[in-house]
């Protein structure tokens, strides 16, 4: 199936590992061109020698950042001539309970888990025409808190509204906005937090045994979904929140 993706140029966001790098690497797979980002030159770098320098271009640059946004967009028109779309993708926040977080992490998180996600979103909503795409790495605990990630259970919920908000808005423009709810997939941040349990084997085999499918997703199952509806056969596929989780959730 030809998705449609040749030539395309999207901003992926924290794309230097995890799943934004497996969404940018489907997305050049598919023949697009993707201008990459995260908070370390040599990852960006190193993101970029990946995926190969005549189809990806990297951007050092925090979410948090105000003018973020506004450098990016302008990087994928001066490298490939063009704009179709971004990915809003960034690490979760530090995990905790209630009593355990501070007010300087909640702040933190919001300013680049939340808010930076809103002025990308913004920015690249203003720049885009017809099949044009914005697009949310987001979580499942946007459906039922997950025990421990307390600011994430608190922010994720609110941007998906937020997305929400932005397909009705953007719609009439021919302008889609997507969330993709990953649930367990084998990232360094899902192991990171196995690893906080006294058997994190054990907390493993727990997790797949509640999960339909019986294992943990791989990151190039979430890209290749990510891919598919940043693309334009995902063309009347608008305001959705797709969880890919092997079936963990179970509402309908």
């Amino acid at each position: 199936m030809d998705l449609g993706l040749k030539d395309r140029v999207y901003v992926v966001t924290g794309a230097t590992r995890g799943l934004g790098h497996a969404s940018a690497r489907a997305l050049v797979a598919e023949g697009a061109k993707v201008v990459v980002t995260g908070r370390k030159e040599d990852a960006v770098a190193a993101a970029v020698s990946a995926l190969g320098p005549d189809t990806a271009a990297g951007v050092a640059v925090d979410n948090a950042e105000p003018a973020g946004a506004e450098r990016l967009i302008a990087t994928a028109r001066q490298r490939f001539g063009r704009f179709d779309g971004v990915l809003v993708s960034v690490g979760g926040p530090p995990p905790g309970f209630v009593a355990d977080t501070t007010d300087e992490q909640w702040h933190a998180a919001f300013e680049s888990v939340f808010l930076g996600a809103v002025r990308l979103a913004r920015a690249a909503a203003a720049e885009l025409g017809e099949g044009g795409v914005v697009g949310f790495v987001l979580s499942g605990s946007v459906h039922e808190p997950i025990p421990g990630l307390t600011i994430s259970n608190g922010l994720r919920p609110g941007l998906a509204g937020f997305a929400k908000s932005l397909a009705d808005e953007l719609g009439p423009r021919g302008i889609r906005v997507v969330g993709l709810l990953p649930g367990r997939v084998d990232t360094d941040r899902v192991r990171e937090l196995d690893s906080l349990s006294a058997d994190p084997e054990a907390t493993r085999q727990a997790a797949e045994s509640r999960i339909p499918l019986r294992r943990y997703g791989t990151p190039e199952e979430f890209g290749r979904t990510a891919a598919f509806l940043l693309s334009p056969a995902a063309s009347y596929i608008t305001g959705v929140m797709l969880p890919v989780d092997g079936g963990s959730r179970h509402g309908f």
